[in-house]
Order: structure tokens, then C-alpha cells, then sequence
């Protein structure tokens, strides 16, 4: 029994130390990460509401949001729901005539 006791005490600080973290010698820190600066604002792209889609439409829609991408969302179209800060989208009617403008 002492013999376990003795065996443990020595073993357990090495396990537990094996849990801590040290710094390489000479080793920097990681920066740290940059925030995203393309981030999509609908709001300066609410002129196109009301408005035909076309590729120039969108392309001027894209920029005025400050979005990196954009597309065009078609009634009952298959959709991916993942949000997307950097992505413009604008929803169209059957007529192509944009009725929702928003980012994700």
C-alpha cells in the first residue's frame, strides 16, 4: 500500500505537469487574428428595391453594400442557410424585379 501511495506521488506531478503549457525559448506569441473588413451593410444598397435585376444592378448593389460577394435569390430557389457577413443577397420575384435586399 505504501509502496502505491509512493509510486503516485511521484507520478502524478508529472502527469499534471504535462498539462501545462510553456513558451518556447526564442518563440513568439501568434498574432492575433484580424477582424473581417469586408462586412456586408444592406442599408446603401436599398436602392435597388423595386428595381429589374441585371448583372450591372447587382454588381453596383455588391459594391454600394461593401459586400464581397452577392447573389440572387429566385423564388422557391434551393438555398445554402449559412450566414454569410460578407454576402449581399437580393431576393427577386418571378419577374426578376428585386423585392428584399439583405446580408448573410
Amino acid at each position: 500500500m505504501r509502496l502505491a501511495i509512493a509510486t503516485l506521488a511521484i507520478i502524478a506531478p508529472l502527469f499534471m505537469s504535462a498539462c501545462g503549457s510553456t513558451a518556447s525559448s526564442g518563440a513568439e506569441a501568434a498574432p492575433a487574428p484580424t477582424p473581417v473588413a469586408t462586412r456586408c451593410n444592406a442599408a446603401p444598397a436599398q436602392f435597388a428595391v423595386g428595381r429589374i435585376v441585371d448583372a450591372a444592378l447587382e454588381s453596383d448593389a455588391r459594391a454600394r453594400a461593401g459586400a464581397k460577394t452577392s447573389r440572387v435569390l429566385k423564388p422557391d430557389q434551393v438555398v445554402t442557410m449559412e450566414f454569410n457577413a460578407e454576402r449581399l443577397n437580393l431576393s427577386v420575384d418571378n419577374t426578376g424585379r428585386v423585392l428584399r435586399v439583405n446580408c448573410g
